[in-house]
């Protein structure tokens, strides 16, 4: 249901885009940093990787498709596996995982000028590009070249490094400025840059979507795409000489040689790999795999070992997102006739054991910007009624709602066979309502597609989150009736435009804040998205030679076997002595002790 990522990488789609350039006349002008700048830096927070990792070994690793696309802009770009791309290239700053103070990555040291949109950095001298060219201000530069090139086939981020960006100001190869169009509050959210090698990519044009379809793109991360098998198999290996493991963040992080991601396509076939060993971890969120799949010998005989871990972040808008330009959906009393047909506390309850919580609107976790009064519409037949008869349908011979020849039934499009059992749970209850629900489950990336061209009814999915909720792509008109963009309930609202907008343009926090819960009464009141769960932690299974932190995870890991990712990813490692241990207990079928373990350090209150 996720379309999972995260930080100043964990806001991994965001952060990929924020990219600028100079304009001709600046570019050869003499530039003279202020006299009065105050460099900032940050070695003081608190380190939360382990020192007993160990360097090594090769981690297997899935998808449930083959990416369409090594690109991480223009068609078919914004899947799942893009983020394993993203989570390899740094950004000027990172974002401390548990404190949320800045930290360095490509850039030493930082200061903010008194217009609050501008940012200064000074580039590490040691940065270097997968290629061994060093990193420099050009490559800075270049993004908002890149990104602003309608040869990229991206006019969302065409409009958004048009829009929001102003310019970057080049000092001398490691000194630059990014200044933004308007002052921020979170100025460093806006203009922490990524950058982007003009000497790979040079001049761009009208061939660049099929000509760098499979390209691999030298990158300023830990690991590179050293293989891949089309249909089968990508392959990253560690770089040797990586220029940051030694920064103070990094240190006894991406600590494994090698990782695989094979492709498989069904769930349970995976889970059956991941017994076998084919498979190093496997996520138990699902209910059935928690409490009754994992009784079996690999657990019980504490070869493989269970982890509960809570986690305190920003939750996915996971949910239902219904397109507006189907005709049925068009009438505001029918979008709200449908979330009071979907019985989502029933699913809870009799699907996931409750261990799963309800979210209650698509913006939850966010701190202060989070609209705690919003409450998500419960199932309840005489709303639907009202609703229904309110706009002239009447129940069908089959207890359907009917109208002008029309049946309320909608196609909801979805890709895990796990999320199957719940939508079944739905669709018997919405019956009871007078909806029909037809399931078409899609392979992720033919549903993905789907969605993004909005051919689809219902997409049954969730979105990845930023450190503050993301408006404009979602819900602003100017992403409306359009492929390839984010806005798949096809949101045409002009009060809605207005508040975005305003949100977008505000200088002061304080503003954006009551914005933001103003944005997001103004989305419960289109009723164009219907939230179903929250699931504020972790749950994997793994092999016992895979090792972890004392504290396994940080307060916004959202996998605590993600191998890359500035943020949280690189924590675990391998042990091959527990390796070599296991197999021979394993070959001579020795019992060994069941661990599961729960840890609540970073449970939301």
């Amino acid at each position: 249901m996720k379309v999972n990522s995260r930080s100043l990488r964990i806001c991994g789609i965001f952060f990929w885009g924020l990219f600028i350039t100079l304009f001709p006349s600046q570019e050869s002008a003499a530039q003279e940093l202020p006299k009065d700048i105050k460099w900032l830096t940050n070695h003081e927070d608190p380190l939360f990787a382990s020192k007993n990792a160990k360097q090594g070994g090769v981690f297997h690793a899935s998808i449930m498709s083959f990416p369409m696309t090594f690109r991480s802009v223009g068609p078919d770009s914004n899947g799942g596996f893009r983020d394993a791309i993203l989570s390899n290239q740094l950004g000027l700053i990172g974002i401390h995982p548990n404190t949320e103070n800045i930290i360095p990555e490509i850039a030493t040291h930082w200061a903010f000028d008194k217009d609050k949109k501008t940012m200064y950095f000074k580039l590490d001298k040691n940065a270097r590009w997968s290629d061994g060219k060093p990193v420099t201000a050009d490559d800075f530069i270049y993004t908002l070249e890149f990104m602003r090139s309608k040869e990229i086939v991206a006019p969302w981020y065409n409009d958004y490094y048009t829009k929001e960006i102003d310019r970057v100001i080049r000092y001398d190869d490691h000194t630059l400025a990014v200044v933004a169009t308007k002052a921020q509050p979170d100025l460093h959210l806006r203009v922490a840059l990524t950058p982007t090698p003009r000497h790979f990519y040079g001049k761009l044009d009208k061939d660049f979507v099929k000509k760098y379809n499979w390209e691999i793109v030298p990158n300023t991360g830990p690991y590179q795409i050293s293989d891949f098998k089309k249909g089968k198999s990508v392959k990253f290996k560690k770089k040797k000489d990586w220029w940051a493991k030694d920064l103070h963040y990094f240190k006894n992080r991406f600590n494994v040689d090698t990782v695989i991601y094979s492709v498989v396509r069904d769930y349970n076939i995976l889970w059956e790999y991941f017994k076998k060993g084919k498979e190093d971890v496997f996520a138990i969120n699902f209910p059935e795999y928690w409490h009754v799949k994992t009784k079996t010998p690999v657990v019980e005989n504490g070869y493989v070992y269970k982890i509960w871990f809570f986690n305190d972040t920003q939750q996915s808008a996971s949910g239902m997102w219904l397109n507006q330009d189907r005709e049925i959906f068009k009438d505001r009393n029918v979008r709200y006739a449908f979330a009071h047909a979907m019985n989502i506390g029933k699913v809870i309850e009799s699907v996931l054991r409750n261990d799963y919580y309800r979210l209650e609107h698509g913006f939850m976790g966010y701190g202060r910007y989070s609209n705690n009064t919003i409450k998500a519409r419960l199932f309840d037949l005489a709303r639907v009624e009202e609703y229904m008869k309110a706009s002239g349908w009447q129940r069908g011979s089959d207890g359907i709602w009917e109208k002008d020849g029309r049946r309320f039934s909608v196609e909801v499009t979805y890709s895990f066979d796990e999320h199957t059992p719940r939508l079944v749970v739905l669709k018997e209850e919405a019956k009871k309502a007078g909806v029909e629900l037809r399931l078409q489950k899609l392979d992720a990336s033919a549903m993905f597609k789907k969605i993004l061209e909005k051919k689809h009814d219902i997409a049954w999915m969730g979105w990845s989150t930023s450190l503050r909720p993301q408006y404009w792509e979602h819900f602003h008109s100017v992403n409306a009736h359009k492929p390839q963009t984010n806005n798949i309930t096809n949101t045409d609202d002009p009060e809605m435009d207005r508040l975005i907008d305003a949100f977008r343009n505000s200088l002061e926090e304080e503003e954006r804040i009551k914005l933001s819960l103003k944005i997001q009464e103004k989305i419960h009141e289109i009723g164009a998205f219907v939230p179903t769960f929250m699931v504020p932690y972790v749950r994997q299974a793994y092999w016992r030679w895979w090792r972890l932190p004392e504290t396994p995870g940080t307060k916004m890991s959202l996998d605590l076997f993600s191998p890359f990712g500035s943020a949280t990813g690189g924590l675990f490692w391998y042990d091959k002595d527990l390796y070599e241990e296991t197999k021979e207990a394993m070959k001579k079928k020795k019992k060994l002790k069941p661990v599961t373990i729960i840890d609540e350090t970073y449970k939301m209150k």
